[in-house]
């Protein structure tokens, strides 16, 4: 058995092995860590890790030795104070707590462990389980991706690709082939002039004859070359075509005069996290914008998170604008398709029927996974109630959740993408 030991340092001198076995270990306590860091700092805030804390206790481990054993007597020398039996009193203040409290009569405690965990390491564990639903490969004629597979042996190729085991073995057995027959008459050679010599080492003839035969045959074997160009196998690589999984998500939020600051600012936090997540977990994805009021455009990621534009509220705007863009850009049969809605619930009166209409009609039909999030602590407005139907209508790919502080867009992004069993 052999084993492999992975030295390699990070950044802080410590095995990169133990370093992933310590986090595996404690992966319970570093996850909880992570939520209440998002919950409690900014999002856009990633340029570091976070500091994690671990209860001393959780990290204790018992250890085992062998002691001395019997009954030992020391004379510990230079003490000119204590004599046996003396009691010492035990130090007043001081010590290695954490400080902050008043003073007590009972219990006991540990320090914590504080350690740091990278800025990859933190958005590994705040993505851990999630992913987009019903992510299913599409084949894309002319567009696909390919990967190089081994497709056994061939006799062209480049030198960096030859095949040593095959091409021995093929000079070996074309030596065989060859020299075959001529071996085996230079072993009867040599044995009938061992005779000879041994029984008649009078019989020069014969003796010279058998000498002569042998060294033709040791000639004629001598000149099957040890390796020979018929003999060089080279490993076959192809590209094989790799259906891609593409996927585009749309990013539809409210920027109408009805939005607070906050409510903006809650819903951006929102769509900033969603955006991290597709980057950081999804290769080839495209992600579209649209801002609406009582209009919708399609803007960039500058516009769209620090824009300050305002007005109305006609919700349809941006569905519409959503429909047109899939039919004319991102075909169904080529394209998974996810959007994501953030919303106060505010809408023109006679707009949120239409919304109901447009989603369960044109969009939802061919959409993988929808979500709506209504951001707002009051009492849920008309377009919420609308959605409920398209909810009951798509249950398995519609979902709508409400957030109403900040502290709530990690836990409802977790609840929305949340990875599901297949049954």
């Amino acid at each position: 058995m052999s084993y492999v030991i992975d030295r390699r340092l990070n950044g802080k001198n410590k095995s990169t092995v133990n370093r992933q076995r310590f986090l595996r270990r404690y992966r319970e306590h570093i996850k909880k860590a992570v939520e209440e860091a998002v919950s409690r700092r900014s999002i856009t805030d990633m340029e570091h890790g976070e500091q994690i804390s671990i209860p001393g206790r959780d990290i204790d481990e018992p250890v085992l030795h062998h002691g001395r054993g019997g009954r030992q007597t020391i004379v510990h020398p230079g003490n000119k104070e204590f004599t046996t039996g003396d009691r010492i009193p035990r130090p007043q203040g001081g010590g290695g707590g954490r400080g902050g409290g008043k003073a007590s009569n009972q219990g006991e405690g540990m320090d914590e462990f504080v350690f740091q965990i990278t800025q990859e390491e933190f958005l590994d564990f705040m993505f851990e389980d999630l992913e987009l639903p019903n992510l299913v490969k599409r084949h894309l004629t002319g567009a696909d991706t390919f990967k190089t597979v081994r497709a056994g042996i061939s006799n062209e190729g480049s030198p960096s690709r030859i095949n040593i085991v095959r091409t021995l073995r093929s000079a070996h057995a074309r030596r065989i082939a060859l020299s075959g027959s001529s071996r085996t008459k230079l072993k009867e050679a040599r044995a009938e002039l061992e005779r000879l010599k041994r029984e008649e080492p009078d019989n020069f003839g014969d003796i010279q004859e058998l000498e002569a035969e042998i060294s033709r045959l040791r000639a004629r074997i001598e000149r099957v070359p040890f390796l020979d160009t018929f003999d060089l196998k080279y490993n076959l690589l192809v590209k094989q075509p790799n259906p891609s999984s593409k996927a585009v998500m749309f990013c539809l939020m409210d920027v109408s005069g009805s939005m607070t600051q906050a409510t903006k600012d809650i819903a951006k936090r929102f769509f900033i996290l969603l955006y991290l997540f597709l980057k950081r977990n999804y290769d080839k994805i495209e992600v579209v914008f649209i801002r609406h009021h009582t209009s919708a455009r399609e803007v960039d990621e500058e516009e769209f998170f620090y824009s300050r534009e305002t007005g109305g509220t006609i919700v349809s705007s941006a569905l519409k604008l959503m429909q047109e863009i899939m039919a004319e850009r991102y075909p169904i049969n080529e394209w998974n398709i996810y959007a994501a809605q953030a919303s106060d619930g505010d809408n023109w009166n006679d707009d949120s029927p239409i919304c109901r209409d447009i989603l369960i009609k044109q969009i939802m039909p061919f959409v993988q996974y929808y979500t709506y999030v209504e951001i707002t602590p009051r009492e849920h407005q008309a377009l919420w109630y609308e959605y409920e139907q398209v909810c009951e209508a798509f249950g398995d790919t519609f979902a709508q959740q409400q957030i109403v502080s900040a502290a709530d867009i990690y836990p409802v992004f977790r609840e929305l993408f949340q990875r599901r069993l297949v049954t």
